[in-house]
């Protein structure tokens, strides 16, 4: 994955399974109801691969990598 991404969630789809945050802890955090907080800001190219990993760790699909426009 290289620079230049940024990660979103869809907020309606998150169920908290807390997949993501368990597979990138050092890009995702989480807050008191388990839902996923998220960098605001491109990602740099060993975060992207962190966070392509948390992208498909997701069992809801929530999570998305966004190429920067």
């Amino acid at each position: 994955m290289s620079d230049g991404h940024r990660l979103v969630v869809d907020r309606v789809a998150c169920a908290g399974h807390g997949m993501c945050y368990g597979t990138a802890p050092d890009l995702i955090d989480c807050d008191e109801q388990g839902d996923p907080i998220l960098p605001d800001r491109m990602l740099t190219g060993a975060e992207a691969d962190a966070a392509e990993a948390a992208v498909l760790a997701c069992p809801e699909r929530a999570l998305t990598l966004v190429p920067a426009s």
